[in-house]
């Protein structure tokens, strides 16, 4: 028995020494409890000198997006499936019927965007993407799909699909509906996510993975779409190359459509989206794999897009949109966006203002709400040339920023 004494002294130094030059992987702290917020609060911006924020509904959960009615009512739509109503800062706690059922089945799967057609008021089109229920192979699993109805009194009527992705899974597939100024429906479809397995639909021509489609308010496509008639193509992708889009707006200015889009671990994007174009993922990106391995070792193709905007570490961008009011005269053309953590980072979301010079490149950078510790989910400019925040937790808020003075 004491003989075995020096080499088990050995095998102890050894395996310290090993310790030392391998540690473990290090372990992300739990997260402490969100705090809940009261508010309401004030804070010094840069350009902007101070802003009050302020709680306008509270008890959403897992809020996704959010849509203003022409007569001051918010409609938001909740992961788990429902769509709720924000009446004069009051949520409404009966839930909108006639909402399709939606596969949950992985944490990030369920309802998602909402949009109103660009003239509701004479037809009150309301729009959805959600994880449509689907099953393969005998296992339970979901394709991106775009519902259509008409919204009356608290009722949506007439609802069905206009448009079903052709990819299936049981992933995360994010998707944002934005009509665009020439009255067309443009639809970020994810799914793309590990760059080894799913990220290749991305590549994939023929997959609406990974892709930004442009389609008529019937989910048609339109004639002039990039890839309309070529072979191995879906006709309705307008773009290809990207991973997971969470948010969707146009410039102002110069009409383009910018889109964000989530890397795995660093390499986030904000894109400027040009019809026909490959954005590069999984074979050009910046990002790393949660494993701290590079996706590539190539972050751009002068075939291929280059990002107008990177974040290393990431930020988990969500919504975004450009401010166009009068209410904040210093911010006009700020390109708003929501983040929903920092670097794997628990509680540190926050919403990130970006500033453009002349030319129309970025200049500068502003966290804002760092202070409220919230995930972000979505930011809109209201009818009332205000920003509206959605926070992403189980309790959930919508936030209005006006300025403090």
């Amino acid at each position: 028995m004491h003989r075995l004494l020096p080499f088990v002294v050995l095998l102890a130094a050894v395996s310290a020494v090993s310790a030392q030059q391998n540690p473990p992987a290090e372990r992300l702290p739990e997260p402490s409890a969100v705090p809940v917020l009261e508010g309401p609060f004030e804070f010094v911006t840069a350009e902007q000198p101070r802003i009050k924020v302020e709680v306008v509904a509270r008890g959403l959960s897992h809020p996704w997006g959010f849509s203003f009615l022409p007569d001051g009512r918010i409609l938001v739509t909740e992961r788990a499936g429902t769509v709720r109503v924000i009446r004069d800062g009051v949520l409404d706690p009966e839930p909108v019927l006639g909402v399709p059922d939606v596969f949950t089945g992985v944490r990030l799967a369920g309802l998602m965007d909402i949009a109103l057609h660009p003239e509701y008021g004479e037809n009150q089109l309301v729009y959805l993407t959600y994880s449509k229920p689907s099953t393969q192979d005998g296992r339970q699993g979901a394709r991106v799909a775009i519902a259509r109805g008409r919204f009356e009194g608290a009722v949506l009527s007439e609802v069905r699909d206009i448009f079903v992705a052709n990819e299936w899974g049981q992933g995360i597939a994010a998707s944002r509906l934005l009509f665009g100024p020439d009255g067309l429906l443009y639809v970020s479809v994810g799914g793309a996510i590990n760059s080894e397995s799913t990220g290749q639909h991305a590549q994939d021509p023929a997959s609406h993975y990974g892709k930004l489609l442009r389609l008529r308010d019937d989910g048609s496509t339109p004639d002039d779409n990039p890839f309309v008639g070529q072979a191995g193509y879906a006709p309705e992708i307008y773009s290809l190359g990207h991973r997971n889009q969470l948010g969707l707006s146009f410039h102002p200015q110069t009409g383009e459509l910018w889109a964000s889009e989530n890397g795995p671990l660093g390499g986030d994007e904000v894109n400027i989206i040009r019809p026909g174009r490959n954005y590069g993922w999984p074979v050009a990106s910046y990002s790393r794999e949660y494993s701290g391995q590079r996706v590539t070792d190539t972050p751009w193709l002068p075939e291929m897009e280059r990002p107008e905007i990177v974040w290393l570490p990431s930020i988990a961008p969500s919504g975004t949109t450009f401010y166009t009011g009068d209410r904040f005269p210093a911010w006009k053309g700020n390109l708003f966006v929501g983040s929903m953590r920092t670097g794997r980072v628990y509680l540190t979301g926050h919403l990130e203002r970006i500033v453009f010079n002349r030319q129309g490149g970025e200049l500068r950078r502003e966290w804002l709400l760092t202070e409220l510790k919230q995930r972000i989910r979505d930011v809109r400019q209201g009818p009332d040339g205000l920003l509206y925040v959605l926070t992403e937790e189980d309790d959930a808020v919508l936030l209005r920023i006006s300025p403090a003075d």
